[in-house]
Protein backbone atom coordinates (compact mmCIF):
# COMPACT_ATOMS: atom_id res chain seq x y z
CA UNK A 1 0.00 0.00 0.00
CA UNK A 2 2.71 2.46 1.02
CA UNK A 3 4.80 1.46 -1.99
CA UNK A 4 1.78 1.98 -4.27
CA UNK A 5 1.22 5.46 -2.84
CA UNK A 6 4.88 6.36 -3.32
CA UNK A 7 4.80 5.13 -6.93
CA UNK A 8 1.56 7.02 -7.60
CA UNK A 9 3.03 10.16 -6.04
CA UNK A 10 6.12 9.85 -8.19
CA UNK A 11 4.01 9.39 -11.32
CA UNK A 12 1.93 12.46 -10.47
CA UNK A 13 5.09 14.50 -10.02
CA UNK A 14 6.34 13.41 -13.45
CA UNK A 15 3.04 14.38 -15.05
CA UNK A 16 3.06 17.73 -13.20
CA UNK A 17 6.64 18.46 -14.31
CA UNK A 18 5.86 17.69 -17.97
CA UNK A 19 2.65 19.73 -17.95
CA UNK A 20 4.28 22.68 -16.18
CA UNK A 21 7.20 22.60 -18.60
CA UNK A 22 4.67 22.54 -21.43
CA UNK A 23 2.92 25.61 -20.02
CA UNK A 24 6.21 27.52 -19.81
CA UNK A 25 7.24 26.56 -23.35
CA UNK A 26 3.77 27.35 -24.69
CA UNK A 27 3.65 30.78 -23.06
CA UNK A 28 7.16 31.66 -24.24
CA UNK A 29 6.37 30.78 -27.85
CA UNK A 30 2.99 32.51 -27.77
CA UNK A 31 3.75 35.74 -25.92
CA UNK A 32 7.48 36.16 -26.56
CA UNK A 33 8.50 36.82 -22.96
CA UNK A 34 7.89 36.33 -19.29
CA UNK A 35 7.34 32.59 -19.59
CA UNK A 36 10.55 31.59 -17.84
CA UNK A 37 9.39 33.57 -14.80
CA UNK A 38 6.66 30.94 -14.40
CA UNK A 39 9.17 28.11 -14.02
CA UNK A 40 10.23 28.67 -10.41
CA UNK A 41 6.74 29.13 -8.88
CA UNK A 42 5.44 26.13 -10.87
CA UNK A 43 8.30 23.97 -9.62
CA UNK A 44 7.73 25.13 -6.05
CA UNK A 45 3.93 25.02 -5.80
CA UNK A 46 2.80 22.51 -8.44
CA UNK A 47 5.63 20.05 -9.05
CA UNK A 48 6.52 20.02 -5.36
CA UNK A 49 10.20 21.00 -5.29
CA UNK A 50 10.58 22.14 -1.68
CA UNK A 51 13.98 23.83 -1.75
CA UNK A 52 13.83 27.27 -3.48
CA UNK A 53 17.48 26.98 -4.50
CA UNK A 54 16.81 23.57 -6.08
CA UNK A 55 13.86 25.06 -7.97
CA UNK A 56 16.00 27.92 -9.26
CA UNK A 57 18.84 25.65 -10.36
CA UNK A 58 16.45 23.24 -12.08
CA UNK A 59 14.52 26.02 -13.84
CA UNK A 60 17.75 27.67 -15.01
CA UNK A 61 18.78 24.48 -16.81
CA UNK A 62 15.38 24.17 -18.48
CA UNK A 63 15.29 27.84 -19.47
CA UNK A 64 18.81 27.74 -20.92
CA UNK A 65 18.27 24.64 -23.05
CA UNK A 66 14.85 25.79 -24.28
CA UNK A 67 16.31 29.17 -25.26
CA UNK A 68 19.04 27.51 -27.33
CA UNK A 69 16.44 25.26 -28.97
CA UNK A 70 14.32 28.29 -29.93
CA UNK A 71 17.44 30.10 -31.18
CA UNK A 72 17.75 27.71 -34.14
CA UNK A 73 14.61 28.76 -36.08
CA UNK A 74 15.34 32.45 -35.40
CA UNK A 75 18.87 32.05 -36.71
CA UNK A 76 17.59 30.30 -39.85
CA UNK A 77 15.18 33.19 -40.40
CA UNK A 78 18.03 35.72 -40.09
CA UNK A 79 16.75 37.25 -36.86
CA UNK A 80 20.02 36.87 -34.92
CA UNK A 81 22.69 39.58 -35.09
CA UNK A 82 25.60 37.48 -33.95
CA UNK A 83 28.21 40.19 -33.30
CA UNK A 84 25.84 42.08 -30.99
CA UNK A 85 24.81 38.81 -29.34
CA UNK A 86 28.41 37.85 -28.59
CA UNK A 87 29.35 41.31 -27.26
CA UNK A 88 26.23 41.39 -25.07
CA UNK A 89 26.72 37.87 -23.74
CA UNK A 90 30.50 37.88 -23.17
CA UNK A 91 30.37 40.06 -20.07
CA UNK A 92 26.83 38.98 -19.27
CA UNK A 93 27.90 35.44 -18.34
CA UNK A 94 30.35 36.96 -15.83
CA UNK A 95 27.46 38.86 -14.26
CA UNK A 96 25.39 35.67 -14.31
CA UNK A 97 28.03 33.69 -12.45
CA UNK A 98 28.39 36.40 -9.80
CA UNK A 99 24.61 36.82 -9.48
CA UNK A 100 24.01 33.08 -9.14
CA UNK A 101 26.79 32.78 -6.56
CA UNK A 102 25.15 35.51 -4.48
CA UNK A 103 21.72 33.93 -4.96
CA UNK A 104 22.91 30.62 -3.53
CA UNK A 105 23.94 32.37 -0.32
CA UNK A 106 20.60 34.15 0.22
CA UNK A 107 18.09 32.52 2.56
CA UNK A 108 15.56 30.48 0.58
CA UNK A 109 12.44 32.19 1.94
CA UNK A 110 13.92 35.64 1.38
CA UNK A 111 14.84 34.64 -2.16
CA UNK A 112 11.26 33.52 -2.85
CA UNK A 113 9.98 36.87 -1.57
CA UNK A 114 12.36 38.76 -3.85
CA UNK A 115 11.39 36.49 -6.73
CA UNK A 116 7.71 37.34 -6.12
CA UNK A 117 8.56 41.03 -6.52
CA UNK A 118 10.40 40.20 -9.76
CA UNK A 119 7.28 38.38 -11.05
CA UNK A 120 5.19 41.49 -10.38
CA UNK A 121 7.73 43.68 -12.23
CA UNK A 122 7.70 41.33 -15.24
CA UNK A 123 3.90 41.41 -15.26
CA UNK A 124 3.96 45.20 -15.50
CA UNK A 125 6.64 45.19 -18.22
CA UNK A 126 4.64 42.72 -20.31
CA UNK A 127 1.73 45.13 -20.74
CA UNK A 128 4.03 48.02 -21.62
CA UNK A 129 4.13 48.31 -25.43
CA UNK A 130 7.47 47.77 -27.13
CA UNK A 131 7.99 50.27 -29.91
CA UNK A 132 9.62 49.16 -33.09
CA UNK A 133 12.99 50.69 -33.94
CA UNK A 134 13.88 52.12 -37.31
CA UNK A 135 16.26 50.28 -39.62
CA UNK A 136 15.58 46.75 -38.33
CA UNK A 137 18.15 45.19 -40.66
CA UNK A 138 21.03 47.31 -39.39
CA UNK A 139 24.30 45.45 -38.95
CA UNK A 140 26.48 45.30 -35.87
CA UNK A 141 26.33 48.36 -33.60
CA UNK A 142 29.05 51.03 -33.87
CA UNK A 143 32.15 50.57 -31.75
CA UNK A 144 31.12 53.18 -29.23
CA UNK A 145 28.00 51.14 -28.47
CA UNK A 146 30.01 48.02 -27.59
CA UNK A 147 30.56 49.39 -24.08
CA UNK A 148 26.83 49.97 -23.65
CA UNK A 149 26.06 46.49 -24.93
CA UNK A 150 28.59 44.96 -22.53
CA UNK A 151 27.33 46.99 -19.57
CA UNK A 152 23.71 46.12 -20.28
CA UNK A 153 24.66 42.46 -20.67
CA UNK A 154 26.51 42.51 -17.35
CA UNK A 155 23.50 43.91 -15.50
CA UNK A 156 20.96 41.63 -17.19
CA UNK A 157 23.18 38.60 -16.59
CA UNK A 158 23.58 39.42 -12.89
CA UNK A 159 19.81 39.66 -12.38
CA UNK A 160 19.19 36.51 -14.45
CA UNK A 161 21.76 34.59 -12.43
CA UNK A 162 20.51 35.80 -9.06
CA UNK A 163 16.92 34.73 -9.76
CA UNK A 164 17.62 31.80 -12.08
CA UNK A 165 15.53 33.22 -14.94
CA UNK A 166 16.34 33.82 -18.59
CA UNK A 167 16.14 37.58 -18.26
CA UNK A 168 14.53 38.06 -21.66
CA UNK A 169 12.34 40.83 -20.24
CA UNK A 170 15.59 42.79 -19.71
CA UNK A 171 17.63 41.51 -22.64
CA UNK A 172 15.12 42.34 -25.39
CA UNK A 173 14.61 46.04 -24.52
CA UNK A 174 18.34 46.34 -23.76
CA UNK A 175 19.24 45.16 -27.26
CA UNK A 176 16.58 47.37 -28.84
CA UNK A 177 18.00 50.40 -27.08
CA UNK A 178 21.73 49.69 -27.40
CA UNK A 179 21.88 48.15 -30.88
CA UNK A 180 18.76 49.84 -32.32
CA UNK A 181 17.21 46.54 -33.34
CA UNK A 182 13.68 45.84 -34.43
CA UNK A 183 11.81 43.78 -31.86
CA UNK A 184 11.91 40.55 -33.90
CA UNK A 185 15.71 40.81 -34.25
CA UNK A 186 16.04 41.67 -30.56
CA UNK A 187 13.99 38.60 -29.59
CA UNK A 188 16.06 36.32 -31.85
CA UNK A 189 19.37 37.80 -30.69
CA UNK A 190 18.33 37.72 -27.04
CA UNK A 191 17.94 33.94 -27.10
CA UNK A 192 21.70 33.51 -27.33
CA UNK A 193 22.14 35.52 -24.15
CA UNK A 194 19.18 33.94 -22.38
CA UNK A 195 20.49 30.45 -23.17
CA UNK A 196 24.00 31.35 -22.04
CA UNK A 197 22.77 32.99 -18.84
CA UNK A 198 20.54 30.02 -18.02
CA UNK A 199 23.26 27.41 -18.54
CA UNK A 200 25.83 29.48 -16.60
CA UNK A 201 23.45 29.63 -13.64
CA UNK A 202 22.65 25.92 -13.99
CA UNK A 203 26.33 24.94 -14.02
CA UNK A 204 27.00 27.03 -10.94
CA UNK A 205 24.04 25.51 -9.10
CA UNK A 206 25.04 22.02 -10.28
CA UNK A 207 28.42 22.51 -8.56
CA UNK A 208 26.49 22.74 -5.30
CA UNK A 209 24.17 19.82 -6.07
CA UNK A 210 21.17 22.14 -6.51
CA UNK A 211 19.62 20.63 -9.66
CA UNK A 212 17.03 17.87 -9.75
CA UNK A 213 18.10 16.27 -13.03
CA UNK A 214 15.05 14.01 -13.41
CA UNK A 215 12.57 16.86 -12.99
CA UNK A 216 14.69 19.07 -15.26
CA UNK A 217 14.48 16.45 -18.02
CA UNK A 218 10.71 16.14 -17.64
CA UNK A 219 10.31 19.92 -17.56
CA UNK A 220 12.42 20.35 -20.71
CA UNK A 221 10.50 17.62 -22.56
CA UNK A 222 7.23 19.34 -21.76
CA UNK A 223 8.72 22.70 -22.74
CA UNK A 224 9.70 21.44 -26.20
CA UNK A 225 6.19 20.11 -26.83
CA UNK A 226 4.54 23.25 -25.45
CA UNK A 227 6.85 25.49 -27.45
CA UNK A 228 6.01 23.60 -30.63
CA UNK A 229 2.28 24.04 -30.00
CA UNK A 230 2.71 27.69 -29.07
CA UNK A 231 4.71 28.34 -32.23
CA UNK A 232 1.91 26.84 -34.33
CA UNK A 233 -0.62 29.19 -32.75
CA UNK A 234 1.62 32.27 -32.57
CA UNK A 235 1.14 33.25 -36.21
CA UNK A 236 -2.63 32.70 -36.16
CA UNK A 237 -3.03 34.70 -32.96
CA UNK A 238 -0.52 37.45 -33.81
CA UNK A 239 -3.34 39.98 -34.20
CA UNK A 240 -4.34 39.27 -30.59
CA UNK A 241 -0.80 39.52 -29.20
CA UNK A 242 -1.70 42.50 -27.01
CA UNK A 243 -4.63 40.66 -25.46
CA UNK A 244 -2.48 37.57 -24.93
CA UNK A 245 0.19 39.63 -23.16
CA UNK A 246 -2.41 41.23 -20.90
CA UNK A 247 -3.90 37.83 -20.07
CA UNK A 248 -0.51 36.35 -19.31
CA UNK A 249 0.57 39.42 -17.33
CA UNK A 250 -2.58 39.08 -15.22
CA UNK A 251 -1.66 35.45 -14.50
CA UNK A 252 1.88 36.48 -13.52
CA UNK A 253 0.54 39.23 -11.27
CA UNK A 254 -1.73 36.75 -9.47
CA UNK A 255 1.19 34.35 -9.03
CA UNK A 256 3.39 37.12 -7.66
CA UNK A 257 0.75 38.11 -5.10
CA UNK A 258 0.24 34.44 -4.15
CA UNK A 259 3.99 33.98 -3.63
CA UNK A 260 4.15 37.07 -1.39
CA UNK A 261 1.21 35.78 0.68
CA UNK A 262 2.77 32.31 1.00
CA UNK A 263 6.11 33.80 1.97
CA UNK A 264 5.12 36.48 4.44
CA UNK A 265 1.62 35.57 5.69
Amino acid sequence: MIVALVVAGGSLQIVAAVLCGGLVGFSLALTGGGGSTLAVPLLLYVVGVRDPHMAIGTSALAVGLNAYANLIPHARAGHVQWKAAIIFTALGVVGTFVGSEIGKKVDGQALVGLFAILVLVVAVLMVKPRNRVANPTAGAPPRWLATWLSGTGLGAGAIAGFFGVGGGFLVVPGLMLAARMDIINAIGTSLFGVGSFGLTTALNYARSGLINWAIAGEFIAGGIAGGWLGALLAHRLSARRGALNITFATLLFAIGVYMLIRTYA
